[in-house]
Parts: C-alpha cells; sequence; structure tokens
C-alpha cells in the first residue's frame, strides 16, 4: 500500500471514530438536556375577547414564542375573557392558582389598590416610549414588582397600545359644563378624575360596550383606537369620536403570572418567557400602528365625526388630574412611593422630547399635510 493511502485509511478511520465519539456523546448528553427543560402545560387567562386580534393577540403571539424556543416543552394554552373566569377576574385567578397565567391591563384591579394603575397607564402620564424607559432604565419593574409580591404575582410588559382615542359620544362635547351627568364607559384611574368634573364613570368589559351604547344605558364609551373601535362597531350608535385619549397615552398590557410559580420555573425559561413577552409588546404596538390609519378611514367614510377636545377641556381634565394624584399620594403610601418615581421621570422625559421627538414630529405633520394639500 502506498504511502499517501495509508494516509488517506488513517484518516478516514480517525473521522469514523471521531463521528461514533460524537454520536456517543450526543446520546449520553441528551438525557441532561431533557431534563433542564422540563415538559409544562399552563393555562393563561385573558381579559380580552378574541375579536380584538390585537388586545388578545399578544398573549398568542407571545405563547408562540415560548413554544417554538422551548421546542414545544413549554406550552401555555390562551383563554380569552369568560372562557376560565370573567375579565375582571383574572388577577384572583393567578393568586389562586387557578390558571398560571394571566393578561390583563393593570388598571382594572384598582378596587384593591389605586397602585396597580402605574403599570398601565394613568390619565396625562406617559407614551409608550416613556413607559418603555422607565421600566427597563427607570426604576419602574424594581418598584412595581415589589408592589406585586404582596398580591403572589411577577408581572411582565406583554404589549402596549399606544395613545388612545378619546371615545364615542353620542352627542358633540364643546364646554365641561357638557360632562355633567354623562354616563361614560372609561376604565381605571381617569373615571376619578373625570367624576369631579360631573361625569358619570361605568365600567364595562369591552364585549358589553355596544349593547350600553345601543340601549342607551351609557351615553358615551371609549375604548382603544380605531382598529379596535371599528372592530365593537361602536360609530353605528355613537357617530362622534373623539381625541386625544389624555387618559392613556401609552396603555401598557401585563401578563401576570403566579410568583411560586414562577419561581419554580428553570432559569432558561423564566429567560424565554420574558423575551417573548418583550416581543410581544413590540409587536402589539407595531400592529396597532399599521393597523389605525386605514381603519379610522374606513370609520370616517362610515360617517363618524372626528372632534378634537376643546382646550377648556382639556386643562380642566389635567387640572383635575393633578388634584387627583395629591389626593391618592397623600393617602396611600404604596401609590407615591411609585408615583414619585414615576412623574419624576415623566417630566425629564418631556424636557428631552420636546427637543427632537415632538420638534420632528410636528414639523412631519406639518410638512406631510402641505404635500398632501399640494397634490390635491
Amino acid at each position: 500500500m502506498a504511502k499517501s493511502d495509508a494516509k488517506s485509511l488513517k484518516r478516514r478511520q480517525f473521522l469514523t471514530r471521531a463521528g461514533l465519539g460524537a454520536a456517543a456523546a450526543t446520546t449520553i448528553a441528551a438525557p441532561a438536556i431533557a431534563q433542564s427543560m422540563p415538559e409544562l402545560k399552563w393555562r393563561l387567562a385573558s381579559s380580552f375577547p378574541k375579536s380584538l386580534d390585537t388586545l388578545f393577540g399578544g398573549s398568542d403571539h407571545m405563547a408562540k414564542r415560548v413554544a417554538e424556543a422551548t421546542d414545544n416543552k413549554f406550552q401555555i394554552r390562551t383563554f380569552a375573557a369568560g372562557e376560565i373566569v370573567p375579565p375582571f377576574q383574572v388577577l384572583d385567578a393567578v393568586q389562586n392558582g387557578t390558571v398560571e397565567m394571566a393578561h390583563t391591563a393593570a388598571y382594572y384591579f384598582i378596587g384593591k389598590d389605586i397602585t396597580f394603575a402605574l403599570d398601565c397607564t394613568v390619565p396625562f402620564g406617559m407614551n409608550t416610549r416613556q413607559q418603555n424607559a422607565w421600566w427597563t432604565h427607570g426604576g419602574g419593574a424594581e418598584l412595581l414588582r415589589e408592589f406585586y409580591k404582596d398580591y403572589n404575582v411577577y408581572n411582565i410588559p406583554t404589549g402596549n397600545t399606544g395613545a388612545q382615542m378619546g371615545g364615542w359620544f353620542r352627542k358633540e362635547i364643546k364646554t365641561v359644563a357638557d360632562l355633567k351627568g354623562l354616563k361614560f364607559r372609561i376604565g381605571g384611574f381617569a373615571g376619578q378624575v373625570l367624576d369631579k368634573l360631573g361625569v358619570i364613570p361605568q365600567q364595562i368589559p369591552g364585549g358589553d360596550i355596544y349593547p350600553s351604547l345601543e340601549k342607551g344605558t351609557i351615553d358615551a364609551a371609549e375604548w382603544v383606537g380605531p382598529y379596535d373601535d371599528e372592530k365593537l362597531g361602536f360609530y353605528k350608535v355613537a357617530k362622534f369620536y373623539y381625541y386625544p385619549g389624555w387618559w392613556e397615552g401609552g396603555t401598557q398590557i401585563s401578563s401576570y403570572v403566579g410568583l411560586d410559580k414562577w419561581n419554580t420555573l428553570p432559569k432558561a425559561y423564566q429567560t424565554i418567557l420574558e423575551t417573548a413577552c418583550a416581543e410581544a409588546n413590540t409587536w402589539m404596538i407595531g400592529k396597532y400602528d399599521a393597523q389605525n390609519p386605514d381603519a379610522l378611514k374606513r370609520l370616517l367614510a362610515g360617517g363618524a365625526q372626528l372632534r378634537a377636545f376643546p382646550a377648556e377641556i382639556m386643562d380642566a381634565c389635567y387640572k383635575a388630574a393633578q388634584t387627583v394624584f395629591a389626593e391618592t399620594s397623600a393617602k396611600n403610601a404604596k401609590f407615591k412611593k411609585v408615583y414619585d418615581s414615576y412623574k419624576k421621570f415623566l417630566d425629564e422625559e418631556y424636557e428631552w422630547f420636546q427637543v427632537a421627538e415632538s420638534t420632528y414630529d410636528n414639523f412631519m405633520v406639518r410638512a406631510t399635510r402641505a404635500a398632501r394639500n399640494k397634490k390635491a
């Protein structure tokens, strides 16, 4: 046998042995990997109906990504509002172990403690980017997770609607006096603010708003924005569509995990779940930003009449909100601790946003409008 042939044979024998060794190593390692990736099947109770494919869709998107990242070993089955528990009882369901997770808007639970609102949105509060900045780099995560420990919950941001609309009204609202006696479906903290101006706040689940408007049980209702509002058909029974929704400048949607369940999750699963929630956060605001423009055009074509809240009303609501914040801080130490951080961060953010962000946005609005008018 030639020397070159002998060397070739030895090389083939080495590669064969190496291949067998690698296969053996893989076989040996597999049980260890399997042990670190247990098979889990969790249930998630949402506060939203499936028809709202962006709000409810956020939990579906998150669950899909968790399953994909774990080769389907960690599965989260999502249930719409009412399938396991009513929409406003999902927090209780996580606390008592009925479900492992929930997907909800934290301000639904201000009846337990108004501090919950700061994990979602408050009147004249942060926009989406500011909320994310406070959560990730401004101390928001640490403060809120300390608060949630009392409820046996680990909270994770899993969506945002962006700035919302001001809602649908049966009649035009021109002055502060027009608000008196108005039965308005509005959730969370904002109801307390509007109460000071004579409004009668009503908290009604999304699926019950349309019949309440249609029957005249309420005079006005807010939900989210054009894409979701179109699905719910509000324009058919209340034609005046107001903006902006000053009570929801950037509404954060959260996932709740039972704290005991969270603490027993393998570290890899914790990381995967939080990463999937962060992706769903971006996915949700992206979908709203993509879908709202066309939805608004369709609503206007269908007879909706767009109205801006008059400056008189905006100013009165802002003043009332500051009064509510001061009163709440004076009687609720938990709220004050979180709100002091929130408000300081918010004020500093707008010092910055007015320099570049707002200036740029305002210019682009004017330039785009001028170009469109020129073409017309």
